[in-house]
Order: C-alpha cells, then sequence, then structure tokens
C-alpha cells in the first residue's frame, strides 16, 4: 500500500496539513457560523418563550386575583342582599301580625259590644216580658190591674238588685 510507505510520508504530511487548515478555514468561516446563528435563534426563540410563559403565567395569577376578589365581593354581596332580605322579610311579618293582632282585637272588640247589645236588648225584652208577666199575674191573682210605669218600675229593681 502506498500510503504506508515511509518515503511519501513528508508529501502526505504537507497535504494533511494543507487539507487540514482548508477544511478548518471552511468551516471555520462558513459553517461555524451558520451553526452559531441557528443555535442564537434556537436560544432567542427559548427566552421568548420563556418569556411569553412567564407573562402569561402573570397574566393568569393576576386573572385569578381578579375572579378571587370579585368572587369574595359577590359572596359579601349576597351575604348583604341575603341580611337584607331576612330584615325585610322580618319587618313585614312583623308588621303583618301586628296588623292581624290589631283586626282580631278590633273583631273581638266588635263581637264584645254586639254582645252586650245583645244581652241589653235581652234584658230588655226581659224586663219588658217581666213587666207584662207581673202585670197579668196581679191582674189575676188580685184582679187589678197596675200601671204598667209601676210594673216596669218595680221589675227593673228588682234586677238591678239582682245584678249586684
Amino acid at each position: 500500500m502506498p500510503q504506508f510507505d515511509p518515503s511519501s510520508f513528508a508529501s502526505q504530511l504537507f497535504w494533511l496539513i494543507v487539507t487540514f487548515t482548508a477544511l478548518f478555514m471552511i468551516v471555520w468561516r462558513f459553517a461555524i457560523p451558520r451553526i452559531g446563528d441557528v443555535m442564537d435563534q434556537r436560544q432567542k426563540m427559548v427566552d421568548d418563550d420563556l418569556e411569553r410563559a412567564a407573562q402569561f403565567k402573570a397574566e393568569a395569577e393576576s386573572a385569578i386575583a381578579t375572579y378571587e376578589k370579585a368572587l369574595a365581593e359577590a359572596r359579601a354581596q349576597a351575604r348583604a342582599v341575603l341580611k337584607e332580605s331576612e330584615a325585610s322579610l322580618q319587618e313585614t311579618q312583623e308588621a303583618r301580625q301586628r296588623e292581624v293582632s290589631a283586626r282580631l282585637a278590633e273583631e273581638i272588640k266588635n263581637g264584645e259590644a254586639r254582645i252586650a247589645k245583645a244581652r241589653d236588648e235581652a234584658l230588655d225584652s226581659l224586663a219588658d216580658i217581666a213587666a207584662d208577666t207581673a202585670a197579668a199575674a196581679a191582674e189575676k191573682v188580685a184582679g187589678i190591674r197596675p200601671a204598667p210605669d209601676e210594673t216596669r218600675k218595680a221589675v227593673a229593681a228588682t234586677l238591678e238588685k239582682r245584678a249586684n
């Protein structure tokens, strides 16, 4: 094999250095900058993606904080509305209860007045009936007819004694 011939080592070494240097210069001038640019672009994309992710995270945290604040305000407002409704309902219930109590008291008062009026009418009627009965009894027993005013006075005095 000719490449293992020691007499051609010097020329092979020369061409190795020339070829290596030329290849090194081509790679150093063209390939490495392109690879570096691609790596820089990729690093920039990764950094941009990380930055956008951080922005999205900050926006999400802000949205969550806003949501929680709005939720807390809504809950507080709901509690206030509930308390207000309970108070309003309590006031309405108390007003209706007072109204019903007043109406019942009025009906009781009117009922008592009607009962008293009916009792007085019955007593007046009873007094007239008792006076007529006493006059008829006196006429049958004694044979005399007493004056109606005297009979009524006597019955009224008797009823008054019994009432006291």
